[in-house]
């Protein structure tokens, strides 16, 4: 299997994912609160284990989604790119989004989802489980907007129908 043929099909998870992790801990105290608001989003999200952690339950509730599965490309893409290699990219590329020391090394967003045809509708329910996972993890009400907010920024290069 080609680099550039994993790339292309592991594109709508990739954009969906880039913004998912899970706190280890969240601290309480308003001096707590004032030093978390000059934290990264990364450092707030409690670091690398817990984003991979994270990027990884929602690809493994993504792949088998059935409205996703029904757009032929999505289900298509999906059978092509093993599931490990899209966690490690995704994970890759939520550390770099939210301030973390990682270096995605994928393609952008629009010319990786163009081929893919998402509709609004598929959008939607992948922000749906996108939060269903945020809140398995308990990621804390501010760090999911800012999460949410980061997705959505990339809507415009993603659903093309």
């Amino acid at each position: 299997m080609s680099c550039s043929l994993i790339k292309t099909g592991s594109a709508f998870i990739l954009s969906v994912v880039f913004a998912m992790t899970a706190p280890l801990a969240v601290a309480q105290s308003s001096d707590a609160s004032a030093e978390k608001a000059a934290s990264s989003l990364y450092d707030r999200l409690g670091g690398l284990a817990p984003i991979s952690v994270v990027v990884s339950d929602f690809i493994d509730a993504l792949v088998p989604d059935e409205v996703l599965n029904a757009n032929p490309a999505i289900d298509a893409a999906r059978k092509r790119v093993p599931a490990p290699y899209l966690k490690y990219h995704v994970t890759a590329l939520v550390c770099q989004t939210t301030g973390g020391p990682c270096q995605y090394q994928g393609r952008d967003m629009k010319s990786s989802h163009a081929h893919l045809n998402i509709t609004e509708a598929e959008w939607g329910r992948m922000v749906s489980i996108f939060k269903e996972v945020l809140a398995k993890h308990s990621v804390p009400e501010q760090e999911t907007q800012e999460l949410l907010d980061i997705v959505e920024s990339t809507k415009a290069d993603i659903v093309t129908m």
